[in-house]
C-alpha cells in the first residue's frame, strides 16, 4: 500500500524568480519531482498531442512495426524493454514512440495520408516544450546560487536534443493475465538533467525517495491537470554531488490504458557522448566544477540521507 504525495508546484510564469529558484531547489533536494504550471505549453496543443498518440497506438502491431525503432527513433512495442533490469519478468507493459531534434532529419513519422497533422503536432510540442525546458534550466541555475546564464556560458546547452517519448501503458483487461509481475514502467531513474512528463490523468506513477533504504517505501505521485511533473535527472544529481536527487520512479499497470507524453530537453545519444566525446568531458568537466565545488562551499557538508556512489568526475576517464 503507497501513499499519496503532494509535490510543490513551481510557477514558471511567477515574476519573482529568485522565490522560484528557491522552492526549486528545496524541491530538487527533498524530492527530485515537482509540478511545473504556466509553463507556456497550450492545453489544445496538449490535447492534440495526446489524441495524435492516441490515433498512433489504435493502428494494428503491423502498421506499428513499419516504423520499429532505428537511430534510437521510432517504434517499441510492448514488453520490448525493461528499465529494471533486474527483474526476471519479459519486459515493461508498454509501448513506446520516439522522436528525436527536429534538425537531423533521423526522425520517423506517419504517413500523412494515415494520420493527418500527426507531424505538424509532434513538432510544434517539441518546440514548445523544448522553450519551457530553457527556461526552467535558468531557474535551476539560480536555484544552485549561479547566474541564470550558468549552463549555456559552458556550453552544456549547446546541442539542444529534446528526446520526446509518446508512452501508451494497455489496461489490465488488456494484459497479459499470467501471474508474473510485470510494471508499466519498471524502478529506474531517468539519466539526464531534467524530464518534463505530461500524463493523461490516470493514475500509476509512484517514487522512492530513499533509493538505497530497504524495504523501500513507494508513494503515489497524482497528476495536475495541464501541468507537467518534473523530475531531475542522473546528471544533474552527479553535477550537484547528489544535493538535487534523481529519484527513482515506476508505473504500475493501470486498470484501464493510460497515455503519457515525456520529454528529456537535453538528452544526450549514446553515439553523440562516443563521437563528440572530447566536448562532453570539457564541458561535463566545466559544469561539475563550477556547481559541485560551489556548493560545497555553500554547504559545508555532505548530504547524509540518500547514497551518491560516485562523484561525476570519475566516470569521465571512462568517455
Amino acid at each position: 500500500m503507497s501513499n499519496a504525495l503532494q509535490l510543490p508546484i513551481i510557477d514558471l510564469a511567477s515574476p519573482d524568480r529568485f522565490s522560484t529558484a528557491n522552492s526549486i531547489r528545496k524541491a530538487c533536494i527533498d524530492y527530485g519531482f515537482f509540478y511545473l504550471v504556466n509553463h507556456g505549453v497550450d492545453e489544445e496543443l496538449i490535447k492534440k498531442v495526446f489524441e495524435q498518440s492516441s490515433n498512433f497506438f489504435s493502428f494494428p502491431i503491423e502498421e506499428k512495426m513499419k516504423l520499429a525503432i532505428k537511430n534510437h527513433r521510432g517504434y517499441t512495442a510492448l514488453y520490448a524493454e525493461k528499465l529494471d533490469t533486474t527483474l526476471t519478468t519479459k519486459g515493461d507493459s508498454k509501448e513506446t514512440f520516439y522522436l528525436g531534434p527536429l534538425a537531423d532529419g533521423l526522425n520517423q513519422w506517419p504517413l500523412e495520408e494515415d494520420l493527418p497533422s500527426w507531424r505538424s503536432a509532434m513538432e510544434t510540442y517539441h518546440q514548445k516544450v523544448l522553450s519551457a525546458g530553457t527556461k526552467l534550466l535558468s531557474l535551476i541555475a539560480l536555484s544552485l546560487k549561479l547566474d541564470e546564464d550558468f549552463f549555456w556560458k559552458v556550453g552544456a546547452l549547446n546541442e539542444q536534443v529534446g528526446v520526446i517519448r509518446l508512452l501508451h501503458y494497455p489496461g489490465s483487461g488488456d494484459s497479459d493475465s499470467s501471474s508474473e509481475e510485470i510494471y508499466g514502467a519498471s524502478a529506474h531513474s531517468d539519466y539526464g538533467m531534467i524530464t518534463l512528463l505530461m500524463t493523461d490523468g490516470v493514475p500509476g506513477l509512484q517514487i522512492c525517495r530513499e533509493k538505497s533504504k530497504q524495504p523501500q517505501v513507494w508513494e503515489d505521485v497524482p497528476s495536475i491537470s495541464g501541468a507537467f511533473i518534473v523530475n531531475i535527472g542522473d546528471m544533474m544529481e552527479r553535477w550537484t554531488n547528489c544535493l538535487f536527487r534523481s529519484t527513482l520512479h515506476r508505473v504500475l499497470p493501470p486498470r484501464q490504458e493510460r497515455y503519457s507524453v515525456m520529454i528529456h530537453p537535453f538528452a544526450v545519444y549514446a553515439e553523440q557522448w562516443h563521437s563528440s566525446w572530447i566536448l562532453v568531458k570539457t564541458v561535463s568537466w566545466n559544469v561539475w566544477k563550477a556547481v559541485a565545488v560551489r556548493l560545497a562551499r555553500q554547504e559545508r557538508r555532505v548530504r547524509p540521507t540518500f547514497s551518491c556512489s560516485f562523484i561525476f568526475p570519475a566516470i569521465l576517464h571512462r568517455l
